[in-house]
Formats: structure tokens, sequence, C-alpha cells
């Protein structure tokens, strides 16, 4: 139980770091990026969104693997 406590814990301050990552990138990186940028206009936020998206459940996964995986001694 207390593992399974650990993992739920883990998940939860990852999501609360990702939407911190997301306001930040919100409010600075896409507007510079579509100044940088300005052919991609639109598309600017969606390619973050999903850099951002893909990082984030690299993270949760590796997480719950290394949490959950069998405990081999070296």
């Amino acid at each position: 139980m207390n593992s399974r406590l650990k993992v739920f814990g883990l998940i939860a301050v990852l999501g609360f770091v990702a939407g911190i990552i997301a306001q930040v990138t919100a409010v600075f990186v896409v507007p510079w990026m579509i100044a940088v940028l300005p052919l991609l206009g639109g598309m600017t936020s969606f390619m973050i969104s999903g850099f951002a998206g893909a990082c984030l459940t690299v993270a949760i996964v590796g997480a719950w693997v290394y949490m959950t995986g069998k405990k081999e001694p070296y």
C-alpha cells in the first residue's frame, strides 16, 4: 500500500510541475516562438504542446516503471 501511495504522490507532483511548465510555456515561449518563426504561426503552440506532452508521458511512465519494478541486487 505504501508503494502505491508513493506512485500516486509522484504522479501528482509531476502533474503539478507539468501544469506550471505548461503555463510558463503558454505565457512566454509560445509568443516568442511565433515572433521568431512567423511561418509556423498557429502550428507553434501545437508543436510545443505535443513535445511537452511527450516529455511528461515519458517521465510518468519512467517513474512508474522504476518505482514498481522488481528490485534485484547487483
